[in-house]
């Protein structure tokens, strides 16, 4: 396994400021408690451009200093957000940037650039992310007692927003793949993605 290098953790505490400036974007649902916020296209991003190590250390920078009571977290800090409505979403977000950048260190540069990071995104930084944040999020709040309400509340809303922010992480990272390839941030280069030839 590779060593840490100090570019590494530059770039995971880069983009550990970058989630904390998306997450004061918000937009509050009258009909959830939890709020529409660019804090999980941070994620996809931190996976996509920094590989799973260093994405996932990105992350978990962010979860540490809203533990110590920082405001990270779209303005609110400290534990009762890490054991709040929206603690399953939270904790799933190391996971989801792991597998994002696990998958992409592992992708070759070609047509298919776009879709596969697409599909990595959406189905890894959105989809894997709700089985525990919808399930912890009814768990804390009583009303929502059937799966409908703990869906609507927690889940449906979200899809078609989130489908948008893998498509335009797919979009910014494609572009900084081609000056900054994800072999400079992991220190090896990637192996191809099964089925496409380097030069695709």
């Amino acid at each position: 396994m590779n060593s840490w290098s100090l570019r590494g953790l530059i770039f995971s505490a880069l983009f550990a400021g970058v989630m904390i400036a998306l997450s004061s974007m918000k937009v509050s649902l009258p009909f959830s408690t939890v709020p529409i916020t660019l804090q999980t296209l941070a994620v996809m991003l931190a996976g996509s451009v920094l590989g799973a190590r260093y994405g996932t250390l990105a992350v978990l920078i962010v979860i540490g200093l809203c533990a110590a009571g920082f405001p990270v977290m779209a303005g609110r800090g400290g534990i009762s957000v890490l054991v709040g409505p929206t603690a399953g979403y939270i904790f799933a977000w190391p996971f989801a940037a792991f597998l994002i950048g696990w998958s992409a260190e592992r992708m070759s540069q070609g047509k298919f650039t776009f879709g596969k990071l697409l599909g990595v995104n959406f189905l890894f930084g959105s989809l894997l992310v709700y089985p525990t944040g919808v399930a912890w999020l009814a768990h804390s709040i009583p009303s929502l007692d059937t799966l409908s309400k703990a869906l609507t509340a927690g889940m449906l809303p979200f899809l078609p927003g989130d489908f948008l922010k893998a498509a335009l992480c797919a979009s910014v990272v494609t572009a900084v793949w081609r000056v900054y390839p994800i072999e400079r941030i992991v220190g090896r280069r990637s192996p191809e993605w099964v089925g496409e030839n380097a030069h695709e």
